[in-house]
């Protein structure tokens, strides 16, 4: 079904298969990327998932390469990528705790991107320095993971187990929290903000309530609703003290001595 969509659609099919806070990161991503990238910029996706995000990247202009340790969630990368077009969007199989053993990777990216993966990492300091140093001079990452200050929309958000098992492992993150992650990385920051406001937070939870009932259900009727966010959540939002759903980082890799 999901691939069907991708066939017919092409890339916008890929960020409406899953929850409104997908297509939210991806227009964080758009504002916080430049337009246009070239095919000498190279870019990695750490976790990509099913590559909704490489591809999207790959299709603005980057080389574009995403990670994941899932050899399924690749094969359907790579499908999508070719669907829609995509042919600098790359795929590799590589379990994120451990990209210190790729050193193909080192120093190599202009961007890196991490949406919503290093809750589910034990070892996150880890993770940090090893995208740190997958970054060339000046290279920037773009980070996003669940608010530790967002109340749960759901039971599944307050579930946190400590065993590496693909669920989370901690229920988010703060400020505070990223800029000593960022520090010890010797990252520089150069913003910290949120995405997913109420009105997305909303119609997400009714989703995951519909979808007990059926997946089906729970796309057909939450899909008339995804137009609101992109257009009204700033604003809604604003109206309430509930805080962003993903806490989003923006900080970049120290410059070349010169």
């Amino acid at each position: 079904m999901n691939s069907l969509l991708v066939k017919l659609f092409g890339f916008p099919a890929t960020l409406v298969h899953g929850d409104t806070l997908v297509l939210d990161r991806w227009l964080w991503l758009c504002r916080s990327i430049p337009q246009e990238g070239s095919q000498s910029t190279d870019l990695i996706d750490i976790g990509c998932g099913s590559g909704a995000f490489t591809i999207g990247m790959a299709k603005r202009g980057y080389r574009a390469v995403g990670l994941s340790w899932d050899e399924r969630n690749q094969r359907v990368a790579s499908t999508r990528a070719a669907m829609c077009s995509a042919p600098s969007a790359t795929f590799k199989i590589c379990d994120v705790r451990r990209l210190d053993q790729f050193p193909e990777l080192a120093h190599r990216f202009d961007i890196a991107i991490c949406c919503e993966n290093i809750e589910h990492i034990l070892d996150d300091q880890k993770l940090i320095n090893d995208i740190a140093k997958c970054l060339k001079p000046g290279g920037r990452l773009l980070l996003t993971t669940p608010n530790l200050n967002c109340p749960p929309m759901t039971k599944e958000d307050e579930g946190v187990v400590p065993i590496e098992d693909g669920g989370h492992v901690r229920r988010g993150y703060d400020e505070l929290r990223l800029r000593t992650l960022c520090a010890s990385a010797n990252l520089e920051v150069l913003s910290i903000s949120s995405c997913s406001g109420i009105l997305s937070q909303t119609i997400t939870t009714w989703l995951r309530h519909l979808n007990r009932i059926h997946p089906l259900v729970g796309w057909a009727l939450v899909l008339p609703l995804r137009i609101l966010p992109p257009l009204l959540d700033k604003a809604a939002t604003a109206l309430t003290s509930r805080p962003g759903f993903s806490i989003t980082l923006e900080a970049r890799a120290p410059n070349a001595p010169a």
